[in-house]
């Protein structure tokens, strides 16, 4: 019953975004991915076997997106599959290598299988895109800092 609720919601939400309502008359609107949107709303809820599901069918439909690979990768390491999780950030920075939020996670993943000098190398990546003041760099800094 949950999922097919969030379900109805992602596609409520989707068809009512100001996104879905902003195009040309005549023009197709933009395509929603629901996978997407539903296993986001998974991961908000802390359901990752839900999450990971629907997100790896967004990757189906948009392989290219960093964000969802991200979301994906965060979902396989909360549920306990750093391994997993490492693979879908590489494709993240792959495909975008600037990405802080995916340095951000693989450094995590990373220090979930006991390679510290792995997350040592993306925390040194978030310093050079974004200085030490960021919070991607603050956060995985304090996971480095709490791993020792």
């Amino acid at each position: 019953m949950r999922f097919a609720c969030l379900v109805v919601v992602a596609a409520v939400l989707a068809a009512s975004s100001p996104a879905a309502l902003a195009y040309a008359e005549g023009e197709a609107p933009p395509r929603v991915n629901v996978d997407f949107e539903v296993g986001a709303a998974a991961v908000d809820a802390q359901d990752w076997p839900s999450a990971i599901g629907h997100l790896t069918a967004a990757l189906k439909a948009d392989g290219a997106n960093a964000d969802i690979h991200v979301l994906l990768g965060y979902a396989y390491r909360r549920d306990g599959q750093p391994d997993a999780a490492i693979r879908q950030y590489a494709d993240a920075l792959r495909l975008d290598p600037t990405h802080r939020r995916a340095h951000e996670g693989a450094g995590e993943a990373y220090l979930a299988v006991g390679d510290r000098a792995k997350a040592q190398q993306h925390l040194g990546a978030l310093e050079r895109l974004c200085g030490k003041g960021c919070a991607e760099y603050q956060d995985l800094a304090r996971a480095i800092g709490a791993a020792r």
